[in-house]
């Protein structure tokens, strides 16, 4: 099939309905931290190098880079999940608040800390990455209080992106209130963590990088590996009857799924990666906004690839701007 091609005037009319979109993230909710610095020299200590550092910096981690992401592109966006009642929780909340997201589905635990993902980088390599975290489990007042808050919050949204790191905030449970929305319209895009096998029929689209759609369809005892890919997306589809299923290939693009359709492949549109720390964010975003805007999958998927391509030519969790986005588009017309 041959690739999409997007005309100035075309454009126009696809980036400006999907900045009209009105979009809820729910996931695992992360700090990212950055600390930048330059290295002169090696630890005597050991053979490691010592990060003279010159600066801090923060952005929203995990579920929260997919609503940044979306609040970038100028989308109307909320947020629900969880954060720890700490300081880096409230540091979260008020960048959050900053980005004039919506905040009214985001619970503060005393018992679980804030994720915080720290990444040292010195000039532009990093270094090495620290995780503090504590997998989450809900009681019954919590998984009662975010299904009460999803049954208000849902009917104002066009579409949600469930974004799961398997941190313990998404459960069956929460998923099938999403689906159970009487808004019948309301497109839900999953993006999925194979240690957290979830029941994903109801959804409009699943986004599974290629390691993710294979564990998906593992059979124990069973080596799956040598079978094609787009047999694995056949099995998918149907499992979860789903009108979508976009597979993302790292360096060689993405493969879109649909019934009764060819697959569709749209190549990788990064001139160079410098950084590829939230390209998925950045695709199930781009990709979520453009089916809410009324485009066709194979539509959707080019302007998820291109905002992709953009974001990985960054350092750090980047996002896309509007112009950006149009730039990566029309200079490849």
């Amino acid at each position: 099939m041959a690739e999409i091609k997007f005309s100035k005037r075309r454009l126009a009319q696809i980036i400006q309905p999907m900045q009209r979109q009105r979009v809820l993230v729910i996931g695992d909710l992360m700090l990212d931290e950055f600390v930048w610095g330059r290295v002169s020299r090696i630890s005597p200590e050991a053979p490691v190098p010592v990060v003279h550092v010159e600066k801090q910096t923060f952005f929203p981690g995990g579920a929260a880079n997919v609503a940044r992401n979306l609040a970038d592109l100028g989308v109307s966006v909320g947020v629900c999940g969880l954060r720890g009642a700490d300081a880096d929780g409230e540091r979260l909340a008020r960048l959050l608040r900053s980005a004039r997201m919506d905040t009214a589905g985001l619970f503060a635990s005393k018992k679980f800390p804030t994720i915080v993902k720290t990444r040292i980088i010195a000039r532009t390599q990093q270094v090495v990455r620290v995780d503090r975290e504590e997998k989450f489990t809900h009681t019954a007042d919590d998984l009662k209080s975010i299904r009460a808050f999803l049954r208000r919050a849902l009917p104002k949204y066009d579409a949600v992106i469930v974004e799961d790191y398997a941190k313990g905030f998404l459960t069956q449970e929460i998923f099938d209130e999403l689906t159970a929305s009487r808004n019948k319209k309301l497109i839900v895009s999953v993006d999925p963590n194979p240690n957290n096998p979830l029941d994903f029929s109801g959804a409009t689209v699943v986004k599974p990088n290629k390691t993710e759609a294979y564990a998906a369809c593992a059979t124990p005892g069973v080596d799956n590996s040598a079978r094609p890919l787009d047999d694995i997306g056949a099995d998918l589809l149907q499992r979860w009857s789903l009108p979508f299923l976009l597979v993302t290939l790292s360096e060689h693009g993405m493969m879109l799924y649909q019934p009764g359709t060819k697959p569709y492949h749209t190549p990788t549109k990064a001139k160079e990666v410098f950084d590829v720390s939230g390209a998925g964010d950045t695709v199930i975003a781009f990709f979520t906004a453009a089916l809410a805007a009324g485009l066709r999958g194979d539509e959707a998927a080019e302007i998820a690839n291109h905002a992709a391509g953009v974001v990985v030519s960054k350092l750090g969790t980047a996002t896309v701007s509007a112009d950006e986005l149009a730039a990566s588009i029309l200079e490849r017309k």
